[in-house]
């Protein structure tokens, strides 16, 4: 059993209007530190695989077919054994 914990985000070349509203929201707060946010989707699943190899393609595949869309956003596969 294996366990895909997947970062989607915008790439950067699209703007992020949750991440523009995020970072004046944080500045009117008074937080002027920021100068950029990024907002973007968590994904967790479990995987039944003989391999980390295979679990990772598995998580790949569902990326690339659902989880993920590919024209605007990228994502980070990490895979780690349960």
């Amino acid at each position: 059993m294996y366990k895909a914990k997947i970062n989607i985000t915008l790439r950067k070349s699209i703007l992020d209007p949750k991440g523009k509203a995020a970072k004046n929201a944080l500045h009117n707060l008074g937080i002027n530190s920021i100068s950029d946010v990024r907002i973007g989707k968590f994904v967790e699943m479990d995987i039944n695989a003989d391999s980390d190899k295979q679990a990772y393609e598995l998580a790949d595949s569902a990326c690339a077919k659902l989880l993920a869309n590919e024209v605007m956003e990228d994502y980070q596969i990490n895979i780690e054994k349960n």
